[in-house]
C-alpha cells in the first residue's frame, strides 16, 4: 500500500489511526490526537483491559477491537500506533511492517539489541520506512532550542554534557536494568542527537543495595566518537516529581535547558527548575508536535525521524550500559553499519 493515507470515505487527506495499547501513555496519544492534531481520526483502539479499551475508544468514538491484529489489519485503519508494554513492542512492529502500515512505535522499538536488528532488517527488507520511534524529545521545543545552541558556535567546541532525569515514582514492574532499558535510553537517543556525535562506550555505576533491591539511583559515563564525556544521572524514584536536565559544557561557555522552555547561558544550584508531575505534563507540547509531525509523515509518504535504525542505536548504547552494570566495567557500544534505507 502506499503510505498516504485514504479516508474511510475514499476522500485522502484523514489519516485514520489504530492504537494497540490504551494505558497511561496510549490514552494520552489517544486525547492528543483528537484534539490537538487536525486531518486525523482514531477509528480503532485494542487494550488488553477491556474495559479500558472500551473507555478509551468510545471518548473518541472510534472501534474497541479485541484484538492487536484487528486493529493492524483493519480496513479502517491507515496508520498505527504502538502504545503496548514494552516486551510486545518487537512483535507488534514486525506485524505492522508486514501489514504495509506506517506505524508510530513508543520506546523502546524491543526489549533486546537483537530484537531492535530484527525489525531493521525487516523494514530493509521491505525496501521503505514506514516506522517512526516515539523518543519525543527530538520535537520538545526546549531541546530544538539547546540543539541549536550546541551547533550554532556561541559556546565554542563542546567537551562535556551533563544530564539529568528524574522519576517521581517507579512502576510496581521496574527492574534495574529497566532504569536503563526504558529511563535512560532516552539519554541513549537524545545525547547523540544532541551533539550530532555517535556514542561509543558506557561505564554505569550503581548504588551497593541489599540483594534483590532496586539499584536506583544509576549514574553512567557516555563516551563519544568525537572525544567528548557525557554524564547521565537516572532515578526512577526521586519522589518530589519528574525533573529533567542538560547541560553542554564547551571552550567558549556553557548552555543549559531552563524551564518552562528555551535555554539558559548561565546555571546554578538554585537556578528555578520547573518540576513537573510526570513525563506526560513535561512534554505536552513535544507529544503534540510529534504526533502533528508523524500524522504529516503518513500523509505525504516520508516519516520524520527518529527511525527503527536510530531506535536500534539507541538500544545497542542501552544494552552495552547493562553489561556494564553486570559488572563489565567500561563497555564499548557495538558499531554497525547503518543500512543505505536510513542514509
Amino acid at each position: 500500500m502506499s503510505t498516504t493515507a485514504t479516508g474511510p470515505s475514499g476522500g485522502t487527506g484523514l489519516v485514520r489511526i489504530g492504537v494497540v495499547g490504551a494505558g497511561a501513555m496510549g490514552a494520552a496519544h489517544v486525547e492528543t490526537l483528537a484534539r490537538w492534531v487536525p486531518g486525523a481520526a482514531v477509528t480503532a483502539v485494542y487494550d488488553a483491559d477491556a474495559d479500558r479499551c472500551a473507555e478509551v475508544a468510545a471518548g473518541v468514538g472510534a472501534r474497541a477491537a479485541d484484538s492487536a491484529e484487528s486493529v493492524i489489519s483493519g480496513d479502517d485503519v491507515d496508520a498505527v500506533l504502538v502504545a503496548a508494554p514494552d516486551p510486545l513492542h518487537e512483535d507488534l512492529a514486525l506485524a505492522c511492517l508486514a501489514a504495509g502500515k506506517p506505524t508510530l512505535c513508543e520506546k523502546p522499538l524491543a526489549t533486546s539489541a537483537e530484537g531492535s536488528r530484527r525489525v531493521v532488517e525487516a523494514e530493509v527488507a521491505l525496501g521503505r520506512r514506514l516506522l517512526q520511534v516515539g523518543f519525543m524529545r527530538r520535537f520538545d521545543p526546549a531541546y530544538l532550542e539547546l540543539r541549536a545552541a550546541v551547533h550554532d558556535g556561541s559556546i565554542g567546541e563542546v567537551r562535556a554534557m551533563h544530564c539529568l532525569h528524574r522519576n517521581a515514582s517507579a512502576h510496581p514492574s521496574a527492574t534495574s536494568e529497566g532504569v536503563l532499558v526504558n529511563s535512560m535510553i532516552h539519554e541513549f537517543d537524545s545525547v547523540p542527537w544532541l551533539l550530532d556525535d555517535p556514542l561509543t562506550a558506557v561505564t554505569v555505576f550503581a548504588p551497593t543495595v541489599p540483594e534483590g533491591t532496586l539499584q536506583d539511583v544509576q549514574v553512567a559515563v557516555l563516551e563519544t566518537a568525537g572525544g567528548r564525556v557525557v554524564t547521565v544521572e537516572v532515578s526512577v524514584n526521586a519522589r518530589y516529581g519528574y525533573d529533567i536536565h542538560t547541560e553542554v559544557t564547551g571552550t567558549e561557555g556553557t548552555v543549559s535547558l531552563t524551564p518552562p522552555y528555551g535555554i539558559g547561558r548561565r546555571t546554578s544550584n538554585l537556578d528555578g527548575r520547573e518540576v513537573k508531575a510526570d513525563f506526560v505534563t513535561r512534554f505536552v507540547d513535544a507529544y503534540r508536535v510529534e504526533l502533528a509531525s508523524w500524522v504529516q509523515g503518513v500523509r505525504s509518504g516520508e516519516l520524520p525521524a527518529p527511525s527503527a535504525w536510530d531506535a536500534h542505536l539507541a538500544n545497542l548504547g542501552a544494552f552495552a550500559a547493562v553489561d556494564s552494570l553486570h559488572g563489565a566495567g567500561r563497555v564499548a557500544v557495538p558499531q554497525e553499519e547503518r543500512p543505505g534505507l536510513y542514509a
